[in-house]
């Protein structure tokens, strides 16, 4: 718990920070997250990146307080106020977001970037596959669990379209298999409440066979509160993204495995691309709208090379 705290004081910091000195002839571009997670201190390093091999251009990584979509709303008023060049944003609720979304698309060049809002104007998504992702997982869960078995999901919330594409992708997997998804448990990207929601889990059901964390976070604290309730190894789990508790149980071997993405080239691809759109260059822009970052599994059998990588990407 007290690395998640860090996180979010960290957070906090880093939301008010711009990326590199900022002078009054740069163009500023917003990179608007979600939320509060290594996930994000690793895109952090790809802005950090990004701006240090363009010249004119600072970057503003604003992390809400709450992953909410009012105050994501509020912080893209704000940098539209501000007169920032344009804008990149992983949108907390897609669907209910269209008509914001589309006004900043109005105004400055707006991509999205993690979670895809498909039916605003934005003119380029840049992420991950999340249904080709839901089905590695998928076939993670059906590998651990040949026989079949009851399993829960949990994530942030299904408003996201990223979380409900993954659950796509993991009922396309294990159809037709004996592996029944008992529920999925949404937590508003609340890591309390998100405690809860495993604690709960764990007391009410005795017949799970595993459990499944589908945001970064998730799976951290589903090895959190499994350890506290000496279940870590009886109940087996598959998760998402890269948290360094997530690999150190892949690693003892009580997490079958993890599907990472890849959120350093989100934050460097999006304020790169960004910038070279603001110059006039729109020829990488794809008819289909969409630049997709390949996922990966990593399993015991590649695990300890990867957390090398991700302990040079999370260094201060």
């Amino acid at each position: 718990m007290k690395r998640l705290i860090l996180a979010g004081l960290a957070a906090a910091v880093a939301s008010v920070l711009a990326i590199g000195p900022a002078t009054a002839a740069d163009k500023t571009i917003a990179f608007v997250v979600n939320g509060s997670s290594d996930f994000w201190t690793i895109a952090h390093k790809g802005t950090d990146k990004a701006v240090s091999e363009l010249k004119g251009y600072s970057v503003e990584f604003k992390i809400p307080g709450q992953s909410s979509a009012a105050e994501q709303r509020q912080i893209v008023e704000d940098m539209l106020a501000r007169g920032v060049a344009g804008i990149g944003i992983s949108p907390v609720d897609p669907d209910n977001a269209t008509a914001l979304l589309n006004k900043a698309a109005g105004q400055v060049p707006l991509f999205t970037f993690d979670s895809d809002a498909p039916k605003s104007n934005r003119l380029l998504y840049i992420g991950t596959d999340n249904v080709a992702a839901g089905v590695q997982a998928g076939e993670l869960i059906k590998k651990a669990l040949p026989n079949g078995g009851k399993i829960m999901l949990f994530v942030g919330t299904l408003g996201n379209a990223n979380a409900r594409e993954r659950v796509d992708g993991i009922k396309k997997a294990i159809a037709g298999s004996k592996v029944e998804i008992v529920d999925v448990r949404t937590d508003d990207i609340d890591f309390a409440k998100a405690k809860r929601n495993v604690e709960d889990t764990l007391t009410k059901y005795d017949d799970l066979a595993m459990l499944v964390g589908l945001y970064s976070y998730n799976t951290p604290i589903i090895y959190d509160a499994m350890k506290a309730a000496g279940k870590l190894g009886k109940i087996k789990v598959v998760g998402f993204d890269e948290d360094p508790v997530t690999l150190r149980g892949v690693q003892e071997g009580v997490i079958e495995g993890t599907v990472v993405q890849q959120p350093y080239e989100f934050g460097y691809q999006t304020v790169k691309l960004l910038a070279q759109y603001i110059e006039g260059d729109k020829s990488f822009i794809p008819a289909d709208h969409l630049k997709i970052i390949p996922t990966r599994v990593i399993d015991s059998s590649n695990v300890a090379d990867f957390q090398k990588t991700m302990k040079e990407l999370l260094k201060k």
